[in-house]
């Protein structure tokens, strides 16, 4: 795993990077564990644009990823390393005993023909999925579960990683990537390991074409527009706005909090990632 520079021979190559995929061991998924997306280009049921910005791109195929790893007690023999296009960290194939074969996040640091295990049993060690009172505390996990069977939702972006802290009756504290100490359920999955591709956040595009083949279309800088346009827009020649950042239908941007006091999962963030 690593990263790929290129001779200044453009101006856009000159700063980009991208991923070598070094540690991948196919370029085709496995096509019975796919899907077909199509592209909404950002519009809902009624044609309506409700996400702006969204069009084109490169077509893609959805990966079925299993994130409860409820196949308790089987032993399951790592098959692949693989590209996801619709997320940033790798997924390997694992091919169970009885034959049949998942998708699975892929933690850093895991080969192929490694065997890997699910369930209270199964011992702390890279790739094991197991409850959060079997795991020790310090130790590296990812792919967690915020409810005992619901599969795992959280740390799954590559290079993802919490840790416990510390576990208190029926609940464990967790410290979150973001640096937010959540409590969680003991009774709750999670996956030893750190999430893979972890030279993702060095990424470098490089060039406004690399944005469009994601589905990412240009947008027009709010100061720029013209008033009927925007808050911030309008004014005579270049002039800095007196406006507070705010989107086209005036909701603030750049500091407000827009997390309801009375949610009702409050009770459970112990430190919040801001402080």
């Amino acid at each position: 795993m690593g990263l790929t520079k290129f001779r200044p021979i453009t101006p856009s190559g000159r700063y980009k990077q991208v991923s070598d995929f070094a540690e991948l061991t196919t370029s085709r998924p496995f096509k019975p564990l796919t899907l077909s997306k199509s592209s909404s280009g950002g519009r809902n049921n009624h044609g309506h644009i409700t996400k702006r910005g969204r069009g084109g791109g490169h077509k893609r195929r959805i990966r079925i990823v299993d994130f409860r790893r409820e196949r308790f007690g089987i032993p399951a023999t790592v098959l692949t390393v693989e590209y996801d296009p619709n997320r940033s960290s790798r997924i390997s194939l694992v091919q169970y005993e009885d034959g049949e074969k998942r998708y699975v996040i892929c933690p850093d640091g895991m080969k192929v023909g490694e065997i890997i295990l699910s369930g209270p049993e199964a011992e702390v060690k890279l790739g094991n999925h197991l409850p959060l009172t079997r795991i020790p505390e310090g130790s590296p996990i990812h792919n967690i579960e915020l409810l005992a069977g619901r599969g795992g939702k959280l740390v799954r972006a590559a290079g993802g990683m919490a840790q416990i802290l510390a576990k208190e009756g029926a609940y464990a504290h967790v410290k979150m990537p973001s640096g937010e100490v959540r409590l969680i359920p003991v009774n709750a999955y999670a996956t030893i390991g750190q999430c893979s591709n972890l030279e993702h956040e060095k990424l470098v595009y490089g060039k406004a074409g690399k944005t469009r083949w994601m589905g990412r279309r240009p947008i027009t800088r709010a100061i720029v527009r013209n008033p009927v346009d925007h808050p911030m827009g309008g004014g005579e020649a270049k002039s800095k706005s007196n406006e507070h950042p705010k989107s086209p239908w005036g909701q603030k941007a750049k500091g407000l909090k827009t997390r309801k006091k009375s949610k009702i999962t409050n009770k459970f963030i112990v430190k919040d990632r801001r402080k």
